[in-house]
């Protein structure tokens, strides 16, 4: 690839992350906002750069500090999956990571047209569209440390939670810097440094091997892990439906006498809006029908606009029985004050069928 190409791609690139709101990261030759990475040509090849927030002054200079050089971008795969060891930026919510392994899920898209129109009654009399579910490709990821901060307001970088022990089954914690990362999110890059990710587990699970491409490779610890751990790693369904250009997408998790459920909002269009209440729908198979309605979400009341689109978090639920499903919708508020409801798409909540023991812990 020439420099030229180099550079016209790396901007398209770029280009389509800064739609879809990609606040931490803009081409050199772009005003830069507050933290940024910075596309440079360097002969054949494109680096990336960090500019930290922390240090622009006013007048945004850099106060005795000089950039980063991160990587090298590399074509986005359009077949095919990234290996465990890739490098990558998230092309919505900016932040560096590098893939574990990845996940196939089973993708419920409400959005697409479907050969079956018909509508069904759920167990909960819930009128809704069959959905037919297509296979798609989801990755385990660590998020790179230096970039929680400032992500933190708009995704939670504890995406993974376990239970803590088998004697009280209410208590859970969660992994910092641990996600799931949908395919079409993932921007690759590759790095000549050997430690290219902060995070605590990055050297216990990885490896360098200049060999390999990508030249970091699982230790047996990793293997081991997500072997003892998979039913509850285990991404299986995700749902998706768009209401009046807002964009919900659901992934539940069994975890053992209680279900996790990960949702991502996003604001297809560019017109600001902010979340203001939640309405939960919640069925449990023992005939339990619960209605659950409050302000925002996890304490918060996001704003989704064109620079900052999406914002993701992760909550619980236990039921009476050993399944059910949800379903819902959100308010959201318009700049002159008019709301509108979004469609949460209904999804199952369904115990792993192998009813193995809830997780006590970190297994390594």
């Amino acid at each position: 690839m020439s420099g030229g190409a180099a550079r016209r791609y790396l901007a398209a690139a770029l280009g389509r992350c800064r739609a879809r709101g990609l606040p931490l990261w803009e081409p050199l030759w772009q005003p830069p906002p507050a933290r940024v990475p910075r596309a440079l040509s360097g002969g054949s090849v494109a680096a990336l750069s960090l500019l930290p927030r922390r240090h622009l002054s006013s007048r945004n200079r850099l106060e005795g500090k000089v950039l980063e050089t991160v990587g090298v971008f590399e074509a986005p795969k359009q077949h095919g999956k990234y290996e465990t060891g890739q490098l990558f930026l998230h092309s919505v919510f900016g932040y560096r990571g590098i893939v574990l392994f990845p996940w196939q899920a089973r993708l419920y898209d409400r959005d697409v047209a479907s050969p079956v129109t018909e509508k069904s009654e759920n167990a909960a009399g819930h009128g809704s569209k069959e959905v037919k579910g297509k296979t798609h490709t989801y990755y385990q990821v660590l998020i790179d440390a230096r970039d929680c901060p400032h992500i933190s307001q708009r995704s939670q970088t504890e995406a993974v939670t376990f239970l803590a022990n088998h004697d009280d089954s209410r208590a859970l914690y969660a992994i910092p810097g641990l996600d799931y990362v949908s395919h079409e999110d993932i921007l690759p890059y590759s790095s000549t440094d050997q430690v290219p990710i902060q995070h605590e587990l990055f050297e216990r699970f990885l490896m360098y091997d200049q060999t390999k491409v990508p030249p970091f490779v699982a230790r047996d610890t990793l293997c081991a892990w997500q072997e003892k751990n998979h039913p509850w790693l285990e991404l299986s369904d995700v749902h998706r439906e768009t209401t009046e250009n807002i964009r919900v997408t659901v992934i539940p998790f069994y975890m053992g006498m209680r279900w996790r459920y990960c949702i991502r909002l996003e604001n297809l269009d560019s017109e600001v809006v902010q979340l203001r209440e939640r309405h939960w729908r919640i069925f449990s198979l023992s005939g339990t029908l619960e209605t659950v309605r409050g302000r925002g979400v996890v304490g918060r009341e996001p704003v989704l606009s064109k620079e900052q689109p999406a914002f993701q978090y992760s909550s619980h639920v236990s039921l009476q029985a050993s399944s059910g499903h949800m379903w819902g919708t959100f308010r959201f508020e318009r700049p002159d004050g008019s709301h509108f409801d979004v469609r949460i798409p209904p999804f199952s909540l369904e115990s792993n069928k192998d009813e193995k023991t809830p997780p006590s812990g970190l297994h390594w």
